[in-house]
């Protein structure tokens, strides 16, 4: 299968991944706040489930061509990338300047973690 493909297979899935890890990780809090903890913990494990689903096939196939380090960057940029959008229209929080400067920080990360590739 030809690199890119892979490697732009891998970024959805990661991107898919981080949609459902984010509402496992966070829509409890929303959806489900007065509702016991045990609760809580199975919805977001139920969800859980669907991340790891496609989180785990995208490392294993994109792993031939970045380095752990390259796919960890790699998966906290497309997080943030994930979580502000979520965070701004589905938990109605209020858009901070901090996120873009946290942005600026991850896109650092990215450009040191691949800049062996970049300038290959």
């Amino acid at each position: 299968m030809p690199a890119q493909l892979v490697i732009l297979g891998c970024v959805l899935l990661l991107i898919c991944s981080n949609i459902f890890m984010n509402f496992a990780w966070y829509a409890h809090l929303k959806e489900m706040a007065n509702k016991p903890l045990f609760y809580a913990i199975l919805f977001s494990w139920s969800i859980a489930l669907f991340e790891y689903c496609l989180m785990v096939p995208a490392n294993r196939y994109a792993n031939q061509y970045f380095t752990v380090g390259q796919l960890k960057i790699m998966q906290e940029a497309i997080t943030l990338s994930v979580f502000i959008p979520i965070s701004i229209f589905y938990f109605d929080e209020k858009w901070n300047w901090d996120y873009a400067w946290a942005g600026l920080c991850i896109m650092g990360a990215i450009f040191f973690s691949f800049r062996s590739k970049i300038f290959a």
